[in-house]
C-alpha cells in the first residue's frame, strides 16, 4: 500500500468528511443491526425480515427521482445539512420509542420507512457533493473508493459493538449512540470551505427534469447497463443480509452478539475488497475487475449458504463481503468519473433507486421464498444467480471490444483506401 491509496486526503473538505462520516456511519450500523434484530426477536419471521428491509428502502425507490432533481436544482451542501439533522432527529425518535418500553413492531417499521425517506434525499446530494469536495478530479476515484472503504470499516465495527450492546445494555443503547453519532457528521460540513454556491436559472419544470435525466441515461448506453447490473444485484442477491439473524440465532444458535460477528466479517470482507480499489493504480480495467469480483461474490455465498461450521461460515461471509463491495463502490466510480456535471445528481438518484429501490422488493421475495425453502437453500439460489450476473458481465465487455475492434478495423481498411 502506497500514498496513492489515500491522495484524496489531500483535500481538506474531503478529510473532515471522512472523519465526520466515519463515526456517522458506525451509529448508522449500530442501529441497523439492532432493527433486525428486534424485529426478528418479537416475531420470528423471516418475512418480517424483508418487510422492515422494503419497509426502509421502499421510500427510497419511490422519491429518489425527486432528490436527484433536488440534488441538482438547489444547493447540495444545504440539503445535506437539512438531511443529516434529519437523519439524527429519526434516531432521537426511535431511542424514546423503545425507552418507553411499551412499543409495537409497526411503530420500528414506520420509523425505519421515515429514514428511508430522508435517504432518497441525502444519498443524491451526499455522493454528488463528494465530486464538489475534491478539489483534483483525478483524485474522485480514490475518494470514492476511500468512501467504501468508511462504510465497510464501519460495517466492520458497528454490529460488533451493536452485538455487544445488544446483550449488555439493551437495543435503546444502540439507537441513542447512533443519535449522538450525527453531531460528528454535522459538525464537520459546518467546518468545511466550499465554493460559493451560485444558483443557475432553470428552463425546465421538476417533470421536464426528471425526464431529461432519464433521456440521459437512454443514450449513455454505458452507464445504462451499469444501472442494469446494479439493479439486478440489488433485486435478487443483496437482501441476502437480512437472512442474517437466522443464520445466528436458528443455524449457529448464537445471540445478538453472533448476529453482530457475522455481520461485522461481511464488512471486514468488504472493507479489504475497498482498500484494495483505493490501491488501484488509474487506467485499470474497472468492468473487468466488477466481472471478476461479482463471480468471487456468487461462489463465497453458495459456500457460506449451507456451511453449519461457525468458523468457516465466517471465512465464506469475508469473501462474500470482499465481491459485494464492487456492485456498490465500482458502479458508483464508473458512473462519477463519465457523467456529465450536469446530470450528476440526476443520475445518481438513478443509482439511488437501482440500489435502494431494488432491495426492498427482493427483500420481500427472499423472505417469501426462505418461509417456502429455507434459508440456506434461498442463499445458495442467490448465489448462483450472482454467479450468472457476473458471467453475463464478462460477455458484454467481450462483446464491446470485439466491436471496439471492428470498427478499428474498419478505420484501418477506409485509411488504407484513401
Amino acid at each position: 500500500m502506497d500514498i496513492s491509496t489515500f491522495s484524496a486526503f489531500k483535500n481538506r473538505n474531503y478529510r473532515l468528511y471522512f472523519a465526520g462520516q466515519s463515526i456517522s456511519l458506525i451509529g448508522t450500523w449500530m442501529q441497523k443491526t439492532a432493527v433486525y434484530w428486534v424485529i426478528y426477536s418479537q416475531t420470528n419471521s423471516q418475512f418480517m425480515l424483508g418487510l422492515t428491509l422494503f419497509a426502509s428502502l421502499s421510500p427510497s425507490f419511490i422519491f429518489s427521482f425527486l432528490g436527484g432533481v433536488v440534488s441538482d436544482r438547489y444547493n447540495r451542501y444545504k440539503v445535506l445539512l437539512v438531511t443529516q439533522v434529519a437523519s439524527m432527529a429519526q434516531a432521537i425518535l426511535l431511542t424514546l420509542v423503545i425507552v418507553f418500553q411499551d412499543y409495537a413492531v409497526w411503530e420500528i417499521i414506520a420509523l425505519s420507512a421515515l429514514l428511508g425517506l430522508i435517504n432518497a434525499f441525502d444519498v443524491p446530494a451526499r455522493q454528488s457533493l463528494v465530486y464538489e469536495m475534491v478539489e483534483d478530479k483525478k483524485d474522485l476515484p480514490n475518494a470514492l473508493a476511500l468512501n467504501s472503504s468508511m462504510v465497510n470499516l464501519s460495517r466492520l465495527i458497528g454490529p460488533g459493538i451493536a452485538g455487544l450492546a445488544l446483550e449488555k445494555f439493551g437495543e435503546d443503547v444502540c439507537f441513542g449512540l447512533n443519535a449522538f453519532s450525527f453531531i460528528a457528521v454535522i459538525g464537520s460540513l459546518l467546518m468545511m470551505k466550499l465554493p460559493k454556491y451560485i444558483a443557475k436559472r432553470r428552463t425546465m419544470n421538476v417533470y421536464g427534469e426528471l425526464k431529461e435525466g432519464f433521456v440521459y441515461i437512454k443514450k449513455t448506453p454505458s452507464i445504462a447497463f451499469i444501472l442494469l447490473m446494479l439493479a439486478l444485484v440489488s433485486l435478487f442477491v443483496l437482501p441476502f443480509s437480512t437472512l442474517i439473524p437466522v443464520y445466528a440465532k436458528d443455524i449457529f444458535n448464537g445471540t445478538a452478539s453472533t448476529f453482530g460477528v457475522i455481520d461485522s466479517v461481511i464488512g471486514l470482507g468488504a472493507f479489504l475488497g475497498a482498500i484494495f480499489l483505493a490501491s488501484l493504480k488509474s487506467g485499470k480495467d474497472l468492468k473487468k475487475i466488477l466481472a471478476i469480483n461479482t463471480l468471487i461474490f456468487g461462489v463465497g455465498l453458495i459456500l457460506f449458504s449451507h456451511s453449519t461450521y461457525y468458523p468457516m461460515a465466517l471465512v465464506f461471509a469475508a469473501i462474500s463481503g470482499f465481491g459485494m463491495m464492487s456492485q456498490i463502490t465500482i458502479s458508483n466510480t464508473l458512473i462519477q468519473t463519465t457523467v456529465d456535471p450536469a446530470m450528476r445528481g440526476r443520475v445518481i438518484s438513478f443509482y439511488a433507486m437501482a440500489f435502494f429501490g431494488m432491495q426492498p422488493i427482493g427483500g420481500l421475495l427472499v423472505g417469501l421464498l426462505s418461509e417456502w425453502i429455507g434459508t440456506p437453500n434461498t442463499v445458495m439460489i442467490q448465489g448462483i444467480i450472482t454467479f450468472l450476473i457476473g458471467l453475463l458481465l464478462f460477455r458484454f465487455l467481450r462483446l464491446k471490444k470485439e466491436k471496439i475492434l471492428r470498427l478499428q478495423n474498419q478505420i484501418a481498411i477506409a485509411a488504407k483506401t484513401v
